[in-house]
């Protein structure tokens, strides 16, 4: 008798800290911002959805994935406060006849792609188009920045590279009360750094260089290089690798590379966002 595709789910009610609150930083993550551009209520950002997926991945692929594995999300349709989430892998043929990879879907109540993507380990397919930026050097972020356009976004070039310190206890926080995530990799005196935290870093990254708001998270090629341990303040260098308008969204995409305190190359991260919203009718 042969063995069907291995599979793994998690559920989980999705939620977020008081989205009634403005959020001026990103007015998307709010009630009233969410609203303001065509959508039902607060976005639940991006990475947090996807690292509400991230146990089950690790359920497929094992503890290997977090230092030498892959994966890439497209995010289909938001997810708010109070929906209730389905993560699902199953297994399936990769590229090129490559085993071991897990198709991704992330569905809503009303069973809504509201995340789609795949995952597996050792080397990515997308891995070698990916730019690992050559300065690596933490700057101070300027007392002023420029608002990014199509425009004069420096396409091509690397971009000022961020320390972002993650403490044991930071750790902790964010994978228990962020991810509801319980598990003792993320615990005890030396935690994991959690998938999601790392996936996290383009953002603020982006923001270091560059004032833009709101902005929608859309896409991320993540690999993971070596397993992240808290405790240290890592390194976010970056290369901007383009912009284009779609549908009357301005997107940028940049490689993000999550360097530790040691120099070991943590996690490279390519991070599609919309820089510049276009409103729309209610969605």
């Amino acid at each position: 008798m042969t063995a069907g595709p291995r599979t793994a789910e998690r559920r989980i009610t999705a939620f977020m800290e008081n989205p009634d609150a403005p959020r001026p930083e990103n007015p998307i993550h709010s009630t009233g911002g969410g609203q303001e551009y065509g959508f039902r209520a607060a976005l639940v950002g991006g990475v947090t959805v996807y690292g509400w997926a991230a146990p089950a991945i690790i359920e497929a692929l094992g503890e290997r994935w977090l230092g030498d594995g892959w994966v890439e999300v497209g995010f289909r349709r938001p997810t708010y406060p109070g929906d209730e989430m389905t993560a699902r892998l199953i297994e399936q043929d990769g590229q090129d006849g490559q085993q071991g990879v897990f198709a991704l879907v992330m569905t809503n109540q009303d069973e809504e792609v509201c995340l789609r993507g795949t995952a597996g380990l050792g080397d990515a397919p997308f891995l070698d188009g990916m730019v690992r930026s050559q300065r690596r050097e933490a700057e101070p972020r300027p007392a002023e920045l420029p608002a990014i356009t199509l425009a004069n976004a420096p396409v091509g070039m690397d971009v000022r590279p961020q320390a972002v310190p993650i403490s044991a206890a930071d750790a902790r926080v964010f994978a228990a009360e962020h991810e509801a995530d319980d598990h003792p990799r993320y615990r005890g005196e030396r935690p994991l750094i959690h998938p999601g935290w790392l996936a996290a870093r383009m953002s603020p990254f982006m923001h270091h260089s560059f004032e833009y708001a709101p902005s929608i998270h859309a896409h991320s090629h993540i690999q993971h290089l070596a397993r992240a341990e808290a405790g240290q303040t890592v390194t976010v260098a970056g290369h901007l690798v383009e912009v284009y308008e779609r549908n009357g969204h301005h997107y940028l995409v940049a490689d993000g590379l999550i360097i530790g305190e040691d120099g070991t190359e943590l996690a490279l991260v390519r991070h599609t966002t919309i820089f510049n919203v276009a409103k729309r009718g209610r969605a």
